[in-house]
């Protein structure tokens, strides 16, 4: 019966060993997307000479030896020579037994193809496959595979730089921080020091726990109860520079609240609110901040009465434009939120933004209540 399923629904014998290459590769390739190094080699390196078939297998750095599967490990030992024969020539390259010598009668082990792993035009290891005797096929199947693997590594590094970008773009948003804000805030709590002693205590306490939310250096991401705890310290600050002046609402779905979302993605949106909405006209102005569940999403909107803006303008913020008379909303990082939003979920999850002149601002951001990848 196994033999009828597999002959149905497998169909031929090249259909089964395409089969078995994919699925082999598909073993191999999540240990690899994670870089080249001792551990992602010997987690891989099996499933690369199954997929190669041979005596041996070895994954190398440009120093030697990361991880070896098969016979003939005492071979080992000649892997830098062989590395850096490779290097020099910068291509694939067969050994003979002449440079591959063996004292061990029955050794599996006497040519091998060495093939350089390339990453960003740089070679930064190899793949060497070991047989008993040297056959065209199998130079190859290794080049061909290395060239996999390289481009498995290439999928590690882009990953890698989209962290570091992803962290660089934080930093960048940390130091728009409004030192306006800094400097108000402070005069605030000065204000207090002598008529009102325990609320200037107050402020200072959610200002140092506002600050230290704000530069924390762990995490990319925080869950969305978190970031608006920081929302509220900074709201309270605010209200106790404008007083009576500063409305604000907030209405918060309980089932949200563990969403988790990129660090630093509403406050932004809130000091937006705040200053381009309230602190442009001398009357009283509304702040309503909401979030709620949406199917698959979490929708978090923030929302001011205040002068609105040219959607012009807006759409060179999110663009990043920072010249003059292009700031507008971006001022404290709204192009900044959106790429972080773009490159975390992808562009159908940018920010929505609603305006125009004399009609206030609300800013929509969506996020998947559970995405690959993230958590807090």
């Amino acid at each position: 019966m196994v033999r009828v399923w597999r002959r149905t629904h497998l169909g031929t014998e090249a259909d089964r060993a395409t089969f078995r290459t994919l699925h082999r590769a598909s073993q191999a390739a999540p240990a690899l997307r994670e870089g080249l190094t001792r551990d992602s080699a010997e987690r891989s390196v099996k499933h690369l000479r199954a997929l190669l078939g041979t005596s041996a297998l070895a994954i190398t750095d440009t120093a030697g030896c990361l991880a070896w599967d098969g016979s003939g490990a005492h071979h080992r030992t000649q892997m830098s020579t062989l590395v850096a024969a490779t290097l020099a020539r910068g291509r694939t390259r067969s050994i003979d037994r002449a440079d591959l010598r063996c004292d061990e009668p029955g050794c599996p082990v006497r040519t091998a193809v060495v093939s350089p792993l390339v990453v960003d035009e740089r070679i930064v290891g190899t793949l060497a496959a070991f047989a008993a005797t040297p056959t065209a096929g199998l130079a190859r199947a290794t080049e061909e595979v290395a060239t996999w693997v390289s481009g498995q590594l290439d999928f590690a590094e882009l990953e890698s730089s989209r962290a570091r970008l992803a962290e660089a773009e934080l930093r960048a948003l940390r130091a728009q921080i409004s030192p306006h804000f800094i400097y108000n805030s402070l005069g605030a709590i000065a204000s207090f020091v002598r008529t009102d002693p325990d609320r200037a205590r107050e402020l200072l306490l959610e200002f140092a726990d506002f600050t230290r939310y704000s530069f924390r250096r762990h995490g990319e991401f925080t869950t969305l109860a978190e970031e608006l705890r920081s929302v509220e310290r900074y709201l309270l600050l605010e209200q106790a520079r404008f007083g009576d002046r500063l409305l604000v609402t907030l209405s918060v779905a309980p089932e949200v609240l563990p969403v988790a979302i990129p660090f630093l993605c509403v406050q932004p949106l809130v000091e937006n609110a705040v200053q381009h909405g309230l602190g442009r006209s001398e009357g009283p102005g509304r702040i309503t901040i909401t979030a709620y569940d949406r199917g698959q999403d979490c929708v978090i909107e923030v929302e001011d009465d205040g002068a609105g803006e040219e959607p012009e303008r807006v759409r060179l913020a999110l663009a990043g434009d920072t010249t003059p008379g292009a700031v507008g909303l971006g001022s404290v990082g709204l192009g900044n939120v959106d790429a972080r939003l773009r490159a975390t979920y992808g562009d159908d999850y940018g920010l929505v933004v609603e305006t125009a002149p004399g009609a206030g601002t609300k800013v929509v951001v969506r996020a998947p209540k559970f995405a690959a990848g993230v958590s807090a």
